[in-house]
Parts: structure tokens; C-alpha cells; sequence
């Protein structure tokens, strides 16, 4: 037979038998990559044929591929060295497939009774997906501020897309976040941006069937804040002390670029930008002599916007230094003499003085006249009491210090007085002491029966008595400050062995006559007693 009429008359049967035998093919489309092989699967195994011919449409012509017989593979010229067909099952192998491949591919299986099986499926060649890139409409945003348009194109065939932010994916709301997608793009518009939104990183993803690439993956700088703004400490004491290492530190939450600062004093700038504004800082400038307000903004330049932290207010003091009480330099005679004593010191701000005499808080009387500030205090006249330590206490509120000062008042001597044994037996030692209060100690002259004796100490001593002894004696204790002198007398007796008087009852006797007394007392009272419960008590009707 011809072999162009062999063609013409397989062409007219696949024409013919084009409806018939369905289920030869799997559905389609079936893709391919540019490039690649691709095969077309039957779905037929061992069939008994006199020919199986692969016939392609592109939608204009019809194109003979490959015939198999039992004559063997016949290969169209177009397909030489592409094409491959498996006489078993009928399976079409098409290599380095080009666009132009795309099309509708037939197969049909001529039994030698004429009998003829047909089907078809639809080749779809693919272009790589590569190339996908992000581009942004601006190259930085501002938070609230700004719309950020990212567009994401890519090459390749019947493109998807996907967005993601980090492992998360982008869903648009059509509201604040749409996406807009065509065959090569996707446009992802977001209204309003927040910081959070292009953390990131963004990847946007194109992908067919057969193959996925993605972008690299991308940032987009969001300008924000600054938010909250506060000051630390928040709540300073209200007085500072001027000598301590006391600072204010001013903070944003966040700020994108880092917020630059600026400190005001009740509201006037103090032209100091820096986050930390030092104790030092504002003394320089001549602040904190009393109770205001601070405060600090924070300032973005890129969001332009600014924010003011709550205000701090305080007042710097010095501390005391040099506390000092000073006091009378002439000699101060009880009862003659007025005492001034002032309390001072060489720098800080006193607010309050307190007084205490050996560690007792004084007030004032007759005698002890306070100024109105408490840094004086009079004593007039000084009495032999006023003598001792005063403590002046000097308080502010960062500070305290106290000063001491040890008054002295002279006086006396008082009135003098003589112990020791009024009467003794001779031989036994006999000491009389004269006691005397007085500042400065007193001197003491001793005489006997009115004569003076040698004795200049307190004590006068007798270390043997003898009847010669017995006498009066004479204490004389002068004061060579006061001016002032007293005197005590004191009588002794000395007798023989065995000759000295008792002094009274002893111990005993008196004793016994307490414990007699007791016991007539409680007869008495038992007698009563008894006779009230003898006597009958009459009716008064």
C-alpha cells in the first residue's frame, strides 16, 4: 500500500473514531516544563492493534507525530530525535518539549478488523518560575502614616502567589490588607502600616503546578513612636540633697529611630538633651532652690511626633556641715550669773533646732528663754542645776548634726555636814567626814572646841581616841570662787572601858514589845465580840 495513502486513511479513522473508546487516557491537562521530557501515559496494557498512531493539535493544524505497526515505529520528520513510543502499552515519551509543543494530543489504536479506540489529552508546556521579586512603593514608612504598596512580580506559567510575614501567612481583610493578583503579579497594599506589619521578614512565593520559587526575603524600615514616655525615679523625695549622685533618666517604650530628649523646668527648656539630666546639670543652671516641676520629651524626627512624660518635682538642699554651739567664756556663779548658748552652723539649711540637757529635751520656763528660731537659749539666772551637756540638734530634710557644749556653774558650798560616831570608848579609832556640795570643791579648815586644827581634808581622823579628844568639832568648807563659806559642828564623847551609855532599847526588846501590844490588841477585840453575841437585843415594838 502507499504510505501516503496509508497516512490519509489513519487520519480519517482518527477523525471518525474520535468519540469512540473513551477511557484510553487519563485526564488532562498534563504539564510540562520547558525544556523537560514529558510522557503520555495510556491506560491500556498489551492491546492487540495493527496500528497505534499519536496525532498533535495545536488549534490550527493537525500534525502526524508517530505510527507503530508491526512494521515497526514510523516517526513523523518534526519529531525525529524526540520522540519515543512504547509498542507495549502505547506510551508517547516527548523530550526537551518547547511552548510550541503545547496542544491537544490524540491516540489512536486500529485493530486489523478496523476496529479503532481513540483518545486525547491536552499538553500544557510551562515557562520556569523564576525571578520573583519584591519592590515596594517607598523606600521607608511611617507608622499610622504611610501606605505601603509591595509588588511582587515573577516569571513563568499559570502563576500563583502567596505572601507570608515570617512563618505567618498574610490573609487580607479588603479592608486595611488587600492583595491584588494577574498572571505575573501580586500587589499586597497595606492601609495605615503598623510596626508590626513588615517585621518580617516578607517573602512573597510563585508557583505553578510543577514547580515554587520564592523571593528573597525582604524588610521595609517602619518609622514609629515615640509611645509612653516616662521619668525614673517617678516619684522622687521632695528635697534632694545637694552633695548625692541623684539623677533623673528620662525612657520611651520605643521609638524607631531611637527618640531624642529634651528636659524642661516648669516648662521652660533647659537646653539639656541628653536622656540623663544630673543633680549637676541643674544646680549649674541655678535650679532646684525650691519645689517645681521637671519634665522630659521625647522626640521622634522621622515621625515627627513628640511626647511629654508626667512631671517630677523636688527642690535641692544642702546638708548641715559644721554644726558649732558656742557659750558663755566668763565664769557663771549660780544665782549671780546669765547664760547665753547659741546654736549654728556653717552651712545647710536649718528648719528646725531641738534642745537637750544630758540627753533630755528641755523647755522653756522662767529661768530658760528660747529664740524664736531655737538657735539661742538664755538661762537667767543660771542655777547649780543648769550645770551639764547641752546637745543643740539641727534637722532639714536631707540632713541632721548635733553639737555639744558643757556649761559650768559654780556654786556652794551648801550647807555642810558632819557624820560619824557621836560617842566611842577610849582607844578606838574615830573618823568624822564633812560633806558639802559645791563647784569647785570646797576647801575645808577643821577646828576643835573653836581652836583650828591642821586638818584640811574632808575627812578628820582619830586613829586612838582619848578622854582629851571628847569635844566639839568644827567643819569650815569655803568656796574660793563663790566667795562663799558654811559650817558644821559635831560632838563627841569618849569614855572608859565599860563606862559608855547605851544608846536605848536593843533590837529585841523592842521587838517583843511590838509583838506584846499586837496580841492585847486582838484579846480586846475577840472580848467584844463575844459579848455583843450575849447580850439579847430588845424588840422596839
Amino acid at each position: 500500500m502507499n504510505l501516503f495513502g496509508l497516512k490519509s486513511l489513519l487520519f480519517l479513522l482518527c477523525a471518525l473514531g474520535c468519540c469512540v473508546g473513551q477511557g484510553i487516557l487519563p485526564h488532562g491537562p498534563l504539564d510540562a516544563i520547558v525544556g523537560r521530557n514529558v510522557t503520555f501515559t495510556t491506560l491500556v496494557s498489551n492491546p492487540v492493534y495493527a496500528f497505534i498512531i499519536w496525532n498533535f493539535n495545536n488549534g490550527e493544524d493537525q500534525v502526524h507525530v508517530a505510527t507503530v505497526s508491526q512494521g515497526g515505529l514510523k516517526v513523523n520528520a518534526p519529531y525525529a530525535g524526540r520522540v519515543a513510543l512504547n509498542q507495549t502499552n502505547g506510551c508517547l515519551s516527548l523530550s526537551s518539549v518547547t511552548l510550541e509543543d503545547s496542544g491537544d494530543y490524540g491516540i489512536s489504536i486500529i485493530s486489523s478488523d478496523g476496529d479503532t479506540k481513540t483518545g486525547d489529552i491536552k499538553l500544557r508546556v510551562l515557562k520556569p518560575v523564576s525571578d520573583v521579586v519584591i519592590t515596594p512603593n517607598l523606600p521607608t514608612a511611617i507608622e499610622y502614616n504611610s501606605t505601603v504598596v509591595l509588588n511582587c512580580s515573577a516569571k513563568g506559567s499559570l502563576l500563583t502567589f502567596t505572601w507570608t510575614n515570617g512563618s505567618s501567612p498574610i490573609v487580607a481583610d479588603d479592608k486595611r490588607l488587600t492583595l491584588k493578583t494577574d498572571a505575573t503579579s501580586s500587589t499586597l497594599t497595606i492601609a495605615g502600616v503598623l510596626r508590626t506589619d513588615l517585621v518580617g521578614p516578607i517573602i512573597c512565593t510563585a508557583a505553578n503546578k510543577l514547580q515554587t520559587s520564592r523571593s528573597s526575603p525582604f524588610n521595609l524600615t517602619v518609622y514609629y513612636g515615640p509611645d509612653a514616655v516616662s521619668i525614673s525615679p517617678p516619684n522622687p523625695a521632695q528635697f534632694i540633697r545637694s552633695d548625692s549622685d541623684f539623677n533623673l533618666t528620662c525612657s520611651a517604650v520605643s521609638s524607631s529611630p531611637p527618640a531624642t530628649f529634651n528636659w524642661y523646668h516648669s516648662q521652660q527648656t533647659m537646653d539639656v538633651t541628653e536622656p540623663v539630666l544630673t543633680l549637676q546639670a541643674i544646680k549649674a543652671r541655678g535650679l532646684g532652690k525650691q519645689v517645681e516641676n521637671y519634665t522630659c520629651t521625647a522626640s521622634n524626627v522621622k515621625t515627627l511626633r513628640a511626647i511629654s512624660s508626667p512631671a517630677v518635682s523636688f527642690a535641692v538642699m544642702d546638708p548641715i556641715l559644721g554644726a558649732v554651739v558656742s557659750g558663755p567664756t566668763a565664769t557663771l556663779i549660780a544665782g549671780n550669773s546669765t547664760a547665753n548658748l547659741s546654736c549654728q552652723a556653717a552651712a545647710g539649711n536649718v528648719t528646725s533646732r531641738t534642745w537637750l540637757k544630758q540627753g533630755k529635751p528641755l523647755t522653756a520656763s522662767a529661768r530658760l528663754v528660747f529664740s524664736s528660731d531655737m538657735s539661742s537659749l538664755t538661762i537667767n539666772p543660771v542655777q547649780k542645776d543648769d550645770l551639764g551637756e547641752y546637745t543643740c540638734q539641727l534637722v532639714n530634710p536631707v540632713s541632721e548634726a548635733k553639737a555639744t557644749y558643757k556649761l559650768l556653774v559654780n556654786f556652794g558650798p551648801e550647807e555642810a555636814k558632819v557624820s560619824g560616831k557621836n560617842k566611842v570608848e577610849v582607844n578606838q579609832p574615830v573618823t568624822f567626814t564633812c560633806s558639802v556640795e559645791s563647784v569647785p570643791p570646797a576647801n575645808f579648815t577643821w577646828r576643835f572646841n573653836g581652836t583650828v586644827t591642821g586638818v584640811k581634808t574632808p575627812q578628820y581622823v582619830i586613829d586612838s581616841a582619848a578622854v582629851a579628844n571628847a569635844g566639839i568639832y568644827t567643819c569650815e568648807a569655803y568656796n574660793s570662787v563663790t566667795g562663799k563659806n558654811t559650817t558644821g559642828s559635831f560632838t563627841l564623847s569618849v569614855y572608859d572601858k565599860g563606862t559608855m551609855p547605851s544608846d536605848g532599847l536593843s533590837d529585841g526588846a523592842i521587838a517583843g514589845i511590838v509583838i506584846a501590844i499586837l496580841i492585847a490588841v486582838g484579846i480586846a477585840l475577840a472580848l467584844t465580840l463575844y459579848c455583843r453575841q450575849k447580850v439579847p437585843v430588845e424588840s422596839p415594838y
